[in-house]
């Protein structure tokens, strides 16, 4: 709770800001946990339900926790074009998710998403906001196996 904390004290306690703190909230944690939205609501003296309204109106926002790494599988018109959904099915195989679901290890989730506005590039996948174009089912074990073998920092 103390990084919910310090991410509250950095507002105003103004509604017009709670979109913000939730963006923050989950840049913070890859999802918007229970307690931060309760700690939310006393702080901006809203109703709780008003920003559950919000937090599942925004596609962006998640109430569930997500894995350590984020994957997204861009199906937009230039990707899909391109084969993105050959891309979706192997990092299905690979990771045993479908889109939306997070790997049993908690290392990974995976989310189709409509454009990452990098059509030259189709088909694109980003993890954790790194891109990778002209993506190809023989690049997912290498790439993924990159993010596996990650060292957590001391």
């Amino acid at each position: 709770m103390n990084e919910v904390n310090r991410i509250l004290n950095e507002y105003p306690k103004e509604q017009r800001y709670c979109l913000a703190i939730m963006q923050d909230i989950q840049h913070e944690f890859n999802y918007i946990p229970k307690e931060a939205m309760k700690a939310l609501s006393e702080y901006l003296e809203c109703p709780l339900s008003s920003l559950y309204s919000m937090a599942t109106f925004y596609k962006a926002l998640s109430l569930k926790p997500k894995g350590k790494h984020i994957i997204k599988l861009c199906d937009g018109t230039a990707c899909h074009i391109r084969g993105s959904n050959t891309l979706v099915r192997g990092v299905e195989r690979e990771l045993h998710i479908s889109p939306g679901e997070t790997s049993e290890d908690g290392l990974f989730s995976l989310e189709l998403v409509n454009c990452l506005g990098s059509c030259a590039m189709a088909p694109v996948m980003v993890v954790d906001g790194q891109y990778y174009g002209k993506m190809t089912m023989e690049k997912i074990p290498e790439i993924l196996a990159k993010y596996r073998e990650e060292v957590p920092a001391q």
